[in-house]
């Protein structure tokens, strides 16, 4: 469906529902009308006039209520409209008491659909309000744009009809015609629910069932079955298997997104209470020790560098004895906010307990986590972390880096940061301190795991679009390095081997092409391949970065697929 079509149905859907509801507005007065017109018609001498404006309305009502959908009310006024149709033959003559006599019969056949229309008004009335609500809630609390989805399904035309659906409602959504790419997905990715049809070829659902509830990283993911057979065996078998839900086809769109949003919202809460510190919101040791599994799983799989980063307050112990335990809860939770707002949304910060936080850092080398909680640390030195009654609370932190290396043990690369940690506090505090290799002593060589991999660096003075392309690309056996401006890119491309920097045309300090002029004005070319990211589609802009040594040129916005494609074409892989 194009655009055009789109906004064509959801305008027609938009002035059909608001003619529902003056539709339903008039109905109401004209049901109270006809209440008073029958009850006149009762013995009146004026009888045969009411018994003629009765008949006059139904008839409308009769005509008009089927193109609003509202059929029961049209079947009702066609009732009335037969019980009243005496009072339209003009070729008959009544006396003033035949009239009566018909009318009196007539107000009896009539009281029981006025009432029958009278409950009917009520639901439907009932029933715009509750819509009204819903799209009022559904506007207030909208998908969450960070939750992708899973859609699994050997029928192309059903799995692409729903994956496009969630996707404009505002999911990531992936899908999968067969069991082994849903596999691969699932150890590739991280998922906040996953679709299922039961009967696929060559492999059923039910063992995709089965794969992902004896993995302790995916049983926890919401799985909804949707499938063609309606059968309560299906049904019973999935739900001891551990199915969160089960829908039939045919199915309406709007029943399945509700039920999606309805697991994902339970789904979030649970996550609140079973994974999250309940003071500072982010997540806890429970959930830390979880997810750090799934990460190096993944390295395993597509070698990359990972650091894990342990902070304590420096200090915090007094600040309690000082100002009293609320205080300290204010300075916990202004550092919680300070580190999340300046971590990547790829990186994993949970309370580790009392005072102190941990962060796995996945596609970062242990010096470049340095760096980035040594920034982190320099935001301490310029402001408060809370403030409480007028009065300003600033502190420091000692920090512990360490990187993980192949055979490394989770116990051992936490005791190699912790002790970095300390280590900071010996040397005086307020300082980061980074350790490497198994025994916490600097490593003379790069791990043989990541000698193949390649670096890219993202220059780019939007964060949020580093993390993006940090998140999409992360699956790819590459190590990350961040500019968030033109003259850190320069410096690093001077000082450290890079295969690939994804340069960003306009940037402070240095845009991307001021970048390249000057390398190329001091007889430097970098040994890096240069893709050009850039919201200028001029012919000059394009061939000035060629001309400069680019290699390739994406014009803002890009497709993250033919980014993908670009980068493993530029890197050779």
């Amino acid at each position: 469906m194009d655009n055009l079509t789109r906004d064509r149905d959801d305008r027609e859907r938009r002035l059909m529902k608001e003619g529902r509801k003056r539709y339903i507005h008039e109905l109401q007065k004209q049901t109270a009308s006809l209440r008073e017109w029958i009850d006149e018609a009762a013995g009146n001498a004026e009888s045969l006039d009411a018994g003629q404006r009765i008949y006059r309305a139904v008839h409308t009502i009769k005509g008009s209520a089927p193109m609003f959908d509202f059929m029961r009310i049209g079947l009702l006024a066609e009732e009335l409209d037969r019980i009243w149709d005496w009072t339209q033959d003009e070729g008959a003559s009544f006396g003033q008491e035949a009239a009566i006599g018909r009318s009196a019969e007539s107000v009896r056949s009539s009281r029981p659909h006025l009432e029958e229309l009278t409950l009917e008004l009520e639901m439907y009335g009932r029933e715009l309000e509750l819509d009204e609500q819903y799209e009022q809630l559904y506007r207030q609390v909208p998908p969450l744009h960070d939750e992708r989805l899973l859609v699994i399904d050997d029928d192309d035309a059903m799995r692409s009809f729903l994956a496009q659906r969630l996707n404009l409602d505002g999911y990531e959504v992936d899908d999968a015609a067969d069991v082994a790419t849903a596999q691969r997905l699932l150890r590739e990715r991280t998922y906040h629910l996953v679709t299922l049809d039961l009967m696929m070829r060559p492999t059923s659902g039910y063992e995709l069932i089965e794969f992902m509830k004896e993995d302790p990283t995916l049983k926890w993911i919401p799985l909804m079955i949707v499938s063609a057979r309606d059968d309560v065996n299906d049904k019973v078998r999935s739900f001891y298997l551990g199915a969160d839900d089960f829908v039939a086809k045919p199915f309406h769109y709007e029943e399945i997104h509700a039920r999606i949003c309805s697991l994902l919202k339970r789904t979030r809460t649970f996550e609140q209470l079973a994974f999250r510190d309940p003071l500072t919101g982010v997540y806890n040791r429970r959930y830390f020790d979880h997810q750090i599994q799934v990460e190096l799983g993944r390295i395993r799989r597509y070698p990359a560098p990972i650091s894990m980063v342990f902070i304590d307050i420096d200090r915090f112990k007094s600040i309690n004895d000082t100002h009293g335990h609320h205080v300290g809860d204010l300075v916990l939770q202004g550092l919680a906010h300070l580190l999340q707002h300046h971590l990547r949304a790829t990186d994993l910060l949970a309370r580790f307990g009392g005072e102190e936080f941990v962060i796995a850092m996945p596609n970062t080398p242990g010096a470049d986590a340095k760096k980035t909680v040594e920034a982190i640390l320099a935001c301490t030195h310029k402001g408060p972390v809370a403030q409480n009654e007028g009065q300003s609370y600033h502190i420091t932190f000692s920090a512990g880096v360490s990187e993980w290396h192949p055979g490394m043990t989770v116990d051992e690369w936490i005791r190699n940061s912790d002790d970095a940690m300390y280590e900071a506090k010996q040397r005086g505090r307020n300082q980061v301190v980074i350790r490497t290799g198994e025994n916490g002593a600097p490593s003379s060589e790069e791990p043989l795991a990541l000698q193949s991999c390649k670096k890219v660096l993202i220059a780019d003075d939007d964060r949020i679009l580093r993390s993006i392309l940090i998140a999409k690309l992360k699956h790819l056996p590459v190590q990350f390095v961040e500019a968030a401006d033109g003259e850190q890119a320069y410096r690093i491309l001077l000082e450290q081997p890079v295969d690939l920097c994804l340069l960003d045309g306009v940037m402070p300090e240095l845009d991307g092409y001021g970048l390249l002029e000057r390398l190329h004005a001091n007889g430097l070319r970098p040994a890096a391949k240069i893709l050009i990211l850039s919201g200028r589609s001029r012919d000059e802009d394009i061939n000035r970065g060629l001309q400069l040594g680019a290699n390739a040129y994406m014009h803002k916005p890009f497709s993250m697929v033919e980014l993908e494609v670009k980068v493993k074409e530029l890197l050779n892989i």
